[in-house]
């Protein structure tokens, strides 16, 4: 066991916060189905504070309690000490990594692959040329079997785009008008939408473009980051940050579609730091970084009568999801409503408990996949109560998860990225 106990020390106070009530237990979507202290924050609070009074050392069991948490700061939103748990959780995953390591999987997926943008497009498109041996579903999903156990077992997921978001578009996307333009933004492309849905990426350069927006997407940009360190590995998550604050260095904001990228280029500053300097560069960078829909509306302050709503989708009811990494780790909550709102021909009819958490949580599902299958029952339940025609929510992640559950529920919805509906 490390000595220095460094990375949870950042988070002792954190962890001292907590006044032991147990209201997090109404929140948390792992406890609700499992019932057990070590599911809930609290526990998970004890244990870590137990480690750092020296009563508890790191074992395989306590990996496995700290693993299995969404992240979905349920329990930091409605904790009356305010609690941050996210920090708590995610200092000890760096500290079990600092003394114990990632273990041969996640280091070769984090450290050899995801890291390396190049590389990592190689291994997608590998991937991609064995797409044709999975049943075919609906559309572009695939239906996975039950042997490829890694993956979940049955999961629907999307099919690999044939051309990546990065062959598509050029580096620099001048103005369509051929005026200089008004601003300089960066187009933060994230995994999902480079190498699954690549229209989403050239819907926005587009819209922006059309606005009068010169739109950057440099090649050097990396992943953001999001599996990598919430996972605990700091040092190849530092080593991100690094390259999309050089990638983006010449640019007035960063815009993505993707809700867990801009809470996680958002969030650099909140997890990574190991010094004054790096507090301070991911502070700025931190700054630059919108949502799409927070961008139009807040930034831009486009007047939304005047989007129009794609012909396939007039008569239709749309419901939302709120992403996680959008509502309670952005507070962006009103901006996709306004745009659903705004579209003419367009019903909306809001979820019930439309917060809650899908149960993807990235690698969580990878891990806890029949536990995540439980969760999304309760948004299941909650998409059908509204009788909507589609599902929109503004998370590549959170869009495979709701595909996933509304084929295993042999529902009808469609699940859709909100900028998808607009012409």
């Amino acid at each position: 066991m490390s000595s220095d106990l460094k990375e949870l020390k950042k988070i002792e106070k954190d962890a001292e916060q907590c006044m032991k009530c147990g209201f997090c237990s109404f929140f948390c979507p792992v406890y609700q189905e499992e019932r057990t202290e070590t599911s809930v924050a609290r526990g998970k609070n004890f244990l870590v504070r137990e480690i750092l009074k020296g009563n508890q050392e790191f074992t395989p069991e306590m990996g496995e309690i700290i693993g299995k948490c969404l992240l979905c700061k349920r329990c930091v939103a409605n904790c009356p000490s305010k609690t941050k748990i996210d920090r708590v959780v995610v200092g000890a995953r760096a500290q079990m990594v600092k003394d114990k390591g990632l273990g041969f999987i996640k280091d070769f997926a984090f450290r050899k692959v995801m890291s390396n943008r190049k590389a990592f497009g190689r291994y997608v498109k590998l991937a991609s040329k064995f797409q044709w041996i999975f049943p075919k579903g609906e559309g572009n999903i695939r239906h996975l079997p039950d042997f490829l156990k890694a993956l979940g077992q049955g999961r629907h997921i999307p099919a690999i785009a044939k051309t990546f978001l990065r062959d598509q578009v050029k580096e620099v996307n001048k103005p369509q008008d051929g005026k200089e333009p008004k601003i300089r933004v960066g187009y933060f492309m994230g995994c999902a939408t480079d190498f699954i849905y690549p229209e989403l990426g050239k819907k926005i350069i587009d819209f922006l473009t059309k606005r009068g927006i010169e739109v950057v997407v440099p090649k050097e940009q990396n992943c953001c980051g999001a599996a990598i360190y919430f996972s605990g590995d700091f040092e190849t998550g530092r080593r991100l940050a690094q390259d999309n604050i050089d990638a983006f260095k010449d640019v007035d904001y960063i815009v993505t579609a993707c809700g867990t990228c801009s809470s996680t280029l958002k969030d650099y500053k909140v997890y990574l730091p190991d010094n004054e300097e790096q507090q301070k560069a991911y502070e700025e960078f931190g700054k630059k970084i919108k949502d799409a829909t927070e961008f139009v509306v807040d930034v831009m302050k486009v007047n939304l009568d005047e989007l129009k709503l794609k012909k396939e989708f007039e008569g239709k009811t749309a419901t939302w999801h709120d992403p996680c990494h959008l509502i309670r780790y952005q507070n962006i909550k009103e901006q996709p409503r306004a745009v659903l709102r705004a579209l003419k021909g367009l019903k909306f009819a809001e979820m019930p408990n439309a917060d809650l958490c899908c149960g993807m949580g990235g690698s969580f599902s990878v891990y806890h996949y029949d536990l995540t299958k439980k969760i999304a029952d309760k948004k299941m339940a909650g998409i059908k109560a509204t009788n909507a025609d589609i599902v929109v929510t503004a998370c590549p992640g959170c869009m495979i998860n709701l595909i996933d559950n509304v084929a295993r529920s042999k529902m009808p919805q469609k699940v859709h990225h909100l900028l998808e509906l607009v012409e």
